[in-house]
């Protein structure tokens, strides 16, 4: 967090009319803190459980309808995601499996940069920025929840979820090169709402795709402001006041002011659009996953007497778990709703960066997308070792969860750890507040057209929520949050199908061009009868 802010301070130093924005920024947000004292004095918390609660819930209950199935209740939306993640895995010939190499090439590869490339960024900037959305708060606190209440074969099941999805993100970010728009001041505005808007025209279908895609759109301002962000900079706020002594911390009570923090480093961030929100990202998301990755390795090496027996309980666990409610399909069911919450492939979020990358070849950031999932599915995967090698999965059976599970773990190697697990927190909140700032101002340029004071009013409304986020409980809209970004899936993966067999056939073309996917392709033999 130091590092950005330094980072935007000198770039703030260097652009004049950045720091008169910032001095209109400042004076709305330093007005907005007296409304926050007034919503504590008229209890704000209480008058939305009691009135705000109950219509969310309402609404949360249609988006998750469920139906019984072994004795548990699955929601149907769950299996619309994981239909489709099984359909594009098989429709594209298990990309997700052998795509990979082909993928680490192209994001390795220097931005195209010659006279006739579009674009705003490169491929690694594009990913960096997904990735900074997809990370959230939800691979360590929800995973944590996941295998406590599915157990330890809920992990297995997880990775596999990921597996599934990445064949989702490769169409979502293809359609989103294909079908983005370029505005006149040189910037780039793809995603979801665009390739379903024109990708349905084009096949005469405008009275479903105007529609859907304004569905999306609405739906993605919404998930952007509740999920990307009053739900981070809430959980993070509260990690913070853990860490530094619960209700005796300087900070109890005062939740506000980190809230207000992070809503300018966040604004400074994303008033530059994509290009300045990729260069923070590319410095925040190699950091927080090598400060992530390395604490959890070595809390795994150090109980490395556990590996073997722990590995070979999740797998059993997967197929044979012990006091689940609903057995093996209640843990399946558990893993992959994990999975898909915190990969969020289905729901498109990520399309919308991956539509600005400097590329004339769609097909090869759908490739590249398949990174984005495949890491999450790591992280999510090294949360689950960290605490069952641990040992700390017992304790989770009495009561300690989510951040406090993972904290658990962390500090039974290291004392000192969870201080680590706390900056990584915040680093994966931050990194998701900047992404889904830039998710939700598409979405919203989309609805009410292009302009620099259209998105102003938007970043403006974004960072005012980080300080109310930061201050009051969630708790009364969390069900709803998850139901607005599940939601998203539901227009994107309509417009999926409908597309996929055009995807089909750029990617038959691109493998055969550039020689991939040999063995599954077919283009090894065809090379051979050509010779």
């Amino acid at each position: 967090m130091i590092v950005t802010g330094w980072f935007l301070l000198a770039e703030m130093s260097v652009n004049p009319r950045k720091e008169t924005f910032m001095k209109k920024f400042l004076l709305v947000l330093f007005t907005l803190l007296f409304n926050i004292q007034y919503a504590h004095a008229v209890n704000v918390d209480a008058m939305m459980d009691k009135y705000v609660a109950p219509i969310c819930d309402r609404i949360a209950d249609l988006v998750f309808f469920p139906i019984s199935i072994a004795g548990s209740n699955v929601p149907l939306i769950i299996f619309w995601i994981l239909f489709a993640g099984f359909f594009f895995t098989i429709y594209f010939k298990g990309v997700s499996l052998w795509g990979l190499k082909h993928a680490v090439e192209n994001v390795s590869k220097p931005a195209d940069t010659s006279s006739d490339s579009n674009g705003e960024v490169s491929s690694f900037q594009a990913l960096a920025t997904a990735l900074s959305g997809t990370i959230g708060i939800g691979s360590i606190a929800g995973v944590a929840i996941s295998i406590s209440i599915g157990g330890p074969g809920a992990a297995f099941w997880i990775f596999v979820g990921a597996l599934l999805g990445m064949s989702i993100k490769f169409v979502e970010a293809t359609l989103a090169v294909k079908y983005r728009r370029f505005n006149l001041d040189g910037t780039v505005s793809g995603g979801p709402m665009h390739y379903i808007a024109h990708g349905l025209t084009r096949k005469k279908l405008r009275w479903l795709g105007q529609p859907l895609s304004a569905i999306f759109a609405l739906l993605c301002i919404g998930g952007a402001i509740s999920g990307g962000n009053m739900i981070q900079i809430n959980q993070s706020a509260h990690q913070l006041v853990h860490i530094t002594g619960g209700a005796n911390s300087f900070m109890h009570g005062y939740t506000w002011v980190f809230g207000l923090i992070i809503a300018i480093l966040v604004w400074m961030s994303v008033v530059g659009g994509i290009k300045s929100i990729s260069k923070i990202t590319t410095i925040l998301v190699p950091t927080m996953c090598f400060l992530y990755i390395g604490a959890s390795l070595v809390v795994i090496l150090a109980n490395y007497a556990a590996i073997p027996h722990g590995l070979m309980v999740i797998v059993k666990e997967a197929f044979c778990p012990q006091a689940v409610a609903g057995g093996v399909f209640g843990t399946i069911i558990i893993g992959l709703r994990r999975s898909v919450q915190c990969n969020e492939a289905g729901t498109g979020a990520a399309a919308i960066a991956y539509a600005t990358v400097k590329t004339n070849e769609p097909i090869s950031q759908g490739f590249v997308a398949l990174i984005e999932t495949f890491l999450t599915g790591i992280l999510c995967l090294l949360t689950s070792f960290a605490i069952l090698f641990s040992g700390t999965f017992v304790m989770g059976a009495q009561g300690i969860s989510g951040i406090e599970l993972a904290s658990t773990a962390f500090q039974s190697v290291i004392s000192f750890f969870p201080y680590i697990l706390s900056l990584v927190v915040i680093m994966f909140a931050l990194s998701t507040l900047i992404s889904w700032s830039y998710y939700g101002q598409k979405a919203w340029n989309f609805l009410v057209g292009e302009g620099k004071k259209r998105n102003l009013t938007f970043d403006i409304i974004y960072c005012i929520f980080i300080v109310i986020g930061s201050a009051m409980n969630v708790g009364s809209v969390i069900y709803i949050t998850d139901a607005m970004m599940i939601a998203m899936c539901v227009p994107n993966i309509i417009a999926l199908y409908i597309m996929a067999p055009e995807i089909k056939r750029d990617f038959n073309e691109y493998c055969k061009r550039h020689n991939v996917g040999k063995l599954v392709n077919g283009t090894l033999f065809n090379k051979k009868v050509e010779a």
